[in-house]
């Protein structure tokens, strides 16, 4: 997979991307990542990439120039989606995230100041996602989520893949408690059916955690029945 991220910070890419899985993932070649400065693209000496909005109000909005310049500058990977990342966008979760996999080339475009023009999300993004219903000053954190979230689904990048499907939000349901070494800690002790070797009740045990848990602190997971 190929994702190119188009920001004003790229530095702020530079430590995440060569840490841990991601870099990991980089350097067996899983993923590409390539970082795009749309002032690079600007049409002015200033290198000016926003200005104030029509109809005047606060802050300044990024202008569509820079930014379809330095996304159309970009080599093309079918299938390919371009995302800007803002509030209004969809909700990023989990399914998201998997339907994200199936995709060649990520085009992230890091959104900054009160925003952008509007014919950047009519005419140039293919999707819109957020982090959540809060605001940031740009794209950049949720970018790097999305980014994490996805490449740790691509195959190599995990070293076992089986601890993928058991994680949270996978089936709608939270992860169950999980617990290591020592079998007693400060006199909270694992769970006697942990220790029993009996994979059948160990698996009933999990889910019924995973249906409770899910219930007291996400039902809205949950179908109405559920």
């Amino acid at each position: 997979m190929r994702i190119d991220v188009v920001t004003l910070f790229p530095e702020f890419f530079e430590t995440p991307l060569t840490t841990s899985l991601l870099a990991r993932a980089v350097a067996q070649q899983i993923v590409s990542v390539a970082l795009t400065n749309p002032r690079d693209f600007a049409g002015d000496r200033y290198r000016t990439v926003d200005d104030t909005p029509y109809g005047g109000g606060a802050g300044m909005v990024l202008k569509p120039e820079p930014l379809f310049a330095a996304v159309e500058s970009l080599p093309v990977e079918s299938p390919r989606a371009v995302i800007l990342l803002t509030p209004q966008g969809v909700p990023l979760r989990q399914p998201l995230l998997k339907s994200l996999v199936e995709f060649q080339q990520l085009v992230l475009v890091c959104g900054h100041y009160e925003g952008v023009d509007e014919r950047v999300r009519e005419h140039l993004a293919t999707h819109e996602i957020s982090l959540g219903d809060f605001v940031l000053t740009g794209g950049e954190i949720p970018a790097l989520a999305l980014i994490d979230g996805v490449v740790r689904l691509l195959p190599g990048t995990v070293g076992n893949q089986r601890s993928l499907a058991a994680e949270s939000f996978e089936d709608n349901l939270l992860e169950y408690p999980q617990y290591t070494r020592p079998a007693s800690f400060r006199g909270w002790s694992v769970p006697p059916v942990l220790l029993s070797g009996h994979h059948a009740q160990i698996e009933r045990w999990r889910r019924e955690q995973q249906l409770a848990r899910t219930r007291e602190r996400r039902p809205d997971l949950l179908p109405p029945d559920g």
